[in-house]
C-alpha cells in the first residue's frame, strides 16, 4: 500500500497581494453567488486570519539564535476557519475545505498544462492542509492526536481520478475536499477541482484509507478514540459514484510493455518513510508508448494499492493495452494494407470508412501492475487501469 457535482456556488476573498500587511485583509467579506454576506463565523475566520498573519513576528528566538519546531511549524491546536499563507476556506457547513492554488510553472509539461503527477501532489497536499487547519493534526503526515498516541498512520488503499481538462500553467483553481466513512474503520477522501474564473469542473478524485501501525506496519482497526475525532468531519457526499468498483485483472511478466530494476531514492520516500503513492504512478506512465503521451491525455486512473514499497525493493512495472491500441497501430502503419480480423483491407478503404476516425475518437485503455521483484514469487504494490483521449487543442474557459 501506500501513504460532485453539487449545486454550484463560489466563494472570493481577498488575496494577499490586495495588501502587503496581511493584518489588513477583509476575509470576513465572503460572496455566495455574487451577493456580499456577513456572520459571526466570518468575524472568527478575520481573528483568527489577523493571528496567523501575525504569529512570526511575535517568536521569541533562544540564545543559540534558533526558534523551536512548534514556533516553525505553528501548527493549530483548534479549529481553524481561514488560513491567508495557503489561501485556504472551511466550507460546506464548516467541515469541508477549500483551497485557491495557481497553477506554477514547474508544474506543468511541454504543453504548457498541470501535469497527473503535480496535480496528485495538489490533492495530497489540500487533504493535509484540511487536517491541518481542523486542529486535529498531530506531529504526523495527516495523522491526528489520537493516531499519534495509538502510533497509526494513513495509507491509501484505493483511489479514482477522473479529469475532463487539464489547468494550464498560471490559471488559478479552487480544490475542494472532504472526507466521509468508508465501512467500520475506513475513510473516504473526496475531491474536486474546477476553475476560479468559470466554476467548471476541470476534474474529480475519490481515494479510501485505512490505517496502519507504524512500526509493525501492519493494518490496524480505527480505535474509538479517532473515530471520535474524525465522524465530526464526515459529509455524505461523493465526487465520484461508483457502484461496483472495476475489477482489475493481475499482469503477468508477458505483459506488452516493461520497465525493470526501478528502484526508489531517499528522495522518493515521504515522512511515514515509504515511497509515497504518487511515486508509484510516475513508474507506471513511463511505459507507456511516446506515441499515445504525444497525442492523448489522460482522463482517468484508477489504482488499488496492495504493499508498501520499501527502499531496498527493486520494482518492475509492466502495462498491457486494450485491443484498441492495437487496432489503431494498425491503422498509423505506413503499409499500404491493414490485417484486420484476418481480412486484408486497403488503407484508403479503411480510412475512407471512418474506421481511423472512429478509433481516434475512442479512448485507448491500459491496465497497469508494478510488482517487487525477486524470489520466490513477485510481490504486487499496485495494480491500475489507465484511459487516455484525444488531446484537446485548445482549452474551454466558459461553460
Amino acid at each position: 500500500m501506500a501513504t460532485v457535482s453539487y449545486a454550484s456556488y463560489s466563494i472570493s476573498c481577498c488575496s494577499m497581494r490586495d495588501s502587503h500587511d496581511p493584518q489588513k485583509q477583509k476575509l470576513n467579506s465572503v460572496k455566495f453567488n455574487g451577493t456580499s454576506t456577513r456572520s459571526t463565523t466570518n468575524v472568527e475566520t478575520l481573528r483568527q486570519t489577523t493571528e496567523a498573519a501575525s504569529t512570526f513576528s511575535h517568536v521569541s528566538v533562544a540564545e543559540n539564535g534558533y526558534i523551536t519546531k512548534e514556533q516553525r511549524q505553528n501548527i493549530p491546536t483548534k479549529k481553524q476557519f481561514a488560513d491567508p499563507f495557503r489561501q485556504g476556506l472551511i466550507v460546506e457547513g464548516g467541515v469541508g475545505y477549500r483551497q485557491t492554488v495557481v497553477i506554477r510553472s514547474y508544474e506543468v509539461g511541454p504543453d504548457k498544462t498541470a501535469t497527473l503527477v503535480s496535480i496528485l501532489n495538489l490533492l495530497q497536499e489540500t487533504a493535509l492542509n484540511h487536517v491541518w487547519m481542523s486542529g486535529l493534526l498531530g506531529d504526523g503526515f495527516g495523522a491526528t492526536h489520537g493516531m499519534m498516541k495509538n502510533k497509526l498512520i494513513w495509507v491509501v488503499s484505493r483511489m479514482q481520478f477522473l479529469v475532463d481538462h487539464y489547468p494550464i500553467w498560471g490559471e488559478v483553481v479552487e480544490i475542494d475536499t472532504w472526507v466521509g466513512a468508508s465501512g467500520k474503520n475506513g475513510m473516504r477522501r473526496d475531491w474536486l477541482i474546477r476553475s476560479q474564473a468559470t466554476g467548471l469542473v476541470f476534474a474529480r478524485a475519490t481515494s479510501t484509507w485505512v490505517m496502519m501501525n507504524r512500526q509493525t506496519r501492519r493494518l490496524s482497526k480505527m480505535p474509538e478514540e479517532v473515530r471520535n475525532e474524525i465522524s465530526p468531519w464526515f459529509i455524505e457526499k461523493q465526487a465520484i459514484k461508483e457502484d461496483v468498483p472495476e475489477k482489475i485483472v493481475k499482469l503477468d511478466n508477458k505483459a506488452k510493455y516493461m520497465n525493470t530494476d526501478l528502484q526508489p531514492k531517499r528522495s522518493d520516500l515521504d515522512m511515514n518513510h515509504h515511497v509515497n503513492n504518487v511515486k508509484y504512478v510516475k513508474w507506471m506512465l513511463e511505459t507507456i508508448p511516446d506515441h499515445v503521451l504525444e497525442n492523448h491525455q489522460l482522463s482517468g486512473i484508477t489504482l488499488e494499492y496492495r504493499r508498501e514499497c520499501g527502499s531496498s525493493d527493486v520494482v518492475q512495472s509492466l502495462s498491457e493495452p486494450d485491443e484498441d491500441e492495437i487496432l489503431q497501430d494498425a491503422v498509423n502503419q505506413d503499409n499500404n494494407t491493414n490485417l484486420l480480423n484476418g481480412f486484408s483491407l486497403a488503407s484508403e478503404i479503411i480510412m475512407g470508412g471512418g474506421l481511423l476516425a472512429c478509433l481516434e475518437k475512442k479512448p485507448i485503455r491500459y491496465t497497469h501492475l508494478l510488482q517487487v521483484k525477486g524470489e520466490p514469487k513477485d510481490e504486487e504494490i499496485v495494480r491500475g487501469r489507465t484511459t487516455w483521449k484525444r488531446k484537446i487543442p485548445t482549452m474551454p474557459f466558459s461553460t
